[in-house]
């Protein structure tokens, strides 16, 4: 049994407690950052009175305030995340790569990997302009929106990309948006061709990103390296003369460390 897949743990083996524990922790985000026991219990699939106990034992442990009312989480969350980033070898070896390209180019850089249907923004490096552009640690976005979603997808076998296509919702962040499921497949085919990715404006009106995967010695895609900027600053096809070649030289350099 490959325990690194959660999928094939015996059942029997799980604490199901935990698991509805952690639902409610991730029913919190930037829309839903105060909660009653009833909103999350709705959003979690639990009663209230379980929501209500899951919620005030949070509270108790530090990782939640509460009113009486409303819920919300406390600084000590950011605990569980922080540890994973420390934890992460990753950490250590991409950041001096990504901060390199970023003194090169005077652009911002991330390393992200793919969590579900979304991509996770784990390093990133500040770019020298005054206004950097760009996401930060933990950002989350749409993988149909974001370069390097196209640029990880594209090392999926077919049959999985299917799959993922099928239970993906494509919403529409603005009027470029590519929400097509076949032209986001002819997508990821032509970033499988070319070995990076290119999204213009998906997000963003103004701003676009290219992506390269990053592969492991053994050929295995572990993430992706990204970076966004003003298509102002990059007319036409300049992105690909002054951005490209540096990020792929980036994922190139990685590949024998990862």
């Amino acid at each position: 049994m490959d325990v690194a897949d959660g999928s094939l743990i015996d059942k029997k083996l799980l604490i199901e407690g935990l698991g509805k524990g952690l639902r409610i922790l991730e029913c919190f985000n930037e829309e839903t950052f105060r909660l009653t026991a009833t909103e999350a219990g709705e959003r979690a699939g639990l009663t209230r009175t379980a929501a209500r106990r899951y919620l005030l034992s949070l509270v108790h442990y530090g990782y939640a305030g509460t009113d009486g009312k409303h819920y919300w989480l406390l600084p000590k969350v950011l605990r569980l995340g922080h540890g994973y980033i420390q934890s992460n070898r990753l950490s250590r070896l991409v950041q001096p790569f990504l901060q390199r390209f970023s003194g090169e180019t005077g652009e911002t850089a991330n390393f992200s990997v793919l969590d579900g249907h979304e991509v996770v923004y784990l390093f990133r490096s500040n770019s020298p302009r005054v206004l950097s552009i760009g996401f930060h640690t933990g950002a989350r976005m749409v993988a149909h929106c974001s370069s390097a979603g196209y640029a990880m997808l594209s090392q999926w076998p077919d049959a999985d990309l299917e799959v993922w296509i099928e239970e993906h919702e494509f919403i529409k962040l603005n009027h470029l948006t590519l929400t097509g499921k076949n032209d986001f497949r002819l997508q990821v085919q032509a970033c499988r061709a070319s070995g990076y990715a290119y999204v213009d404006q998906y997000a963003n009106v103004g701003l676009s990103g290219i992506a390269v995967p990053l592969m492991d010695g053994k050929g295995k895609c572990v993430g992706a390296l990204s970076t966004t900027f003003q298509n102002l600053v990059y007319p036409g096809d300049e992105f690909r003369r002054v951005l490209l070649p540096r990020l792929q030289a980036t994922a190139e350099a990685l590949r024998s460390l990862v």
